[in-house]
């Protein structure tokens, strides 16, 4: 089973740890000449297509390096703006590396702030009286189980397995957490 990443959050949807175990793989690198074919524009401090998918070059995919250098956010190697960059015919030609960008620190706290919201209104909304809110959601590409202990917390883990193997994941997990609740380690102010 690959875990991708694990989210921790506390009662009142605040993240208390996240990891990540994965390294998002770079999807396309192109060389271009003047002018770009494709519209780039900044989202979030960085740059990404907004127009033209082409070549395995998608929408939402962001600038990861230029000329073999990578950049930081929405700035060149060399502290240039990237689109201004871009603009440059002298700059040509120029070989363009995309991928989907990691996640910021402030864009995993809105996730896991998000989700936890999402996994209240599913409890809240379901049919069934002391639902437990969403345990699991399943994507062509991941897989989230969901977890919420008696006292609040809430484990979050992206995943990409099997499906036979789920049932034991969840199982391994709610017992180690019993456990590890009736011996007390989670300390003060939990």
């Amino acid at each position: 089973m690959a875990i991708f990443s694990v989210y921790v959050v506390n009662k009142a949807g605040g993240l208390i740890y996240q990891y990540d175990n994965y390294v998002p793989r770079a999807e396309a690198e192109k060389t271009f000449s003047f002018p770009l074919d494709l519209v780039l524009k900044v989202h979030d401090e960085k740059v990404v297509v907004s127009f033209g998918q082409r070549d395995g070059i998608r929408v939402g995919h962001a600038v990861l390096s230029i000329n073999g250098v990578d950049v930081n956010g929405r700035q060149t190697a060399e502290g240039k703006d990237i689109v201004e960059y871009l603009k440059e015919p002298s700059n040509y030609p120029v070989s363009i590396r995309f991928g989907r960008a990691r996640l910021s620190s402030n864009e995993k706290l809105m996730l896991a702030s998000m989700f936890h919201s999402l996994f209240a209104i599913g409890s809240q909304l379901s049919p069934e009286v002391g639902s437990s809110g969403i345990e699991m959601l399943e994507t062509d590409a991941f897989k989230l189980h969901c977890f919420q202990t008696l006292t609040g917390l809430t484990f979050t883990v992206f995943t990409r397995t099997p499906y036979n193997q789920c049932e034991l994941f969840d199982q391994n997990l709610k017992s180690s957490l019993e456990i590890a609740e009736k011996a007390g380690t989670f300390g003060p102010g939990s």
